[in-house]
């Protein structure tokens, strides 16, 4: 993928998550909503629904499919393609079975400056960048020194300006 778009090298983040059965899944959480950092998320999951994504305001179960990989689109994907894709606002609850996940997410180099795609069809008059250009490991290090708290690290790098209509 990096090589497509004509960007270093990059590498990969590898994610296993075990969340053993719970007799009172109401009173927990497993991860708090959240979006990925990198570029794209493929998730593999056992058959014990889990992940949520919200949509409209509202969390939906996203039941799994046997012999499926999920795919999330990430925060930069978001700041590539200037908003025009979002990154998924997701979360994991536990329930009474025990669930399995892996996640590989692909990431930029970390010496890239992630900024939005220098397109016409990104960026121009009627849509100005949205957010401010930034080392990669620079974004890493305000994802892992802050608290999983939804989009607050895209927040942060985000330049409050509208589009014109």
């Amino acid at each position: 993928m990096n090589k497509s778009l004509n960007l270093d090298s990059g590498y990969e983040v590898f994610v296993a998550n075990y969340y053993p059965a719970c007799p009172q899944p109401e009173l927990v959480m497993g991860l708090p909503p959240h979006s990925d950092f990198g570029l794209l998320t493929f998730l593999i999951q056992n058959d014990v629904g889990g992940l949520q994504i919200q949509h409209n305001g509202k969390w939906i179960n996203i039941n799994p499919i046997p012999n499926s990989i999920l795919v999330n689109t990430g925060d930069h994907l978001e700041i590539f393609t200037n908003g025009k894709y979002k990154s998924v606002l997701h979360r994991a609850v536990v329930n009474k079975m025990e669930r399995i996940s892996i996640g590989i997410a692909n990431c930029p180099a970390m010496n890239a400056t992630v900024s939005p795609a220098a397109s016409p069809l990104i960026q121009n008059e009627r849509f100005p960048p949205l957010y401010l250009p930034k080392k990669y490991s620079e974004y890493v290090e305000i994802q892992q020194t802050n608290p999983l708290d939804g989009k607050s690290c895209l927040d942060r790098i985000k330049i409050n300006s509208l589009p014109l209509k």
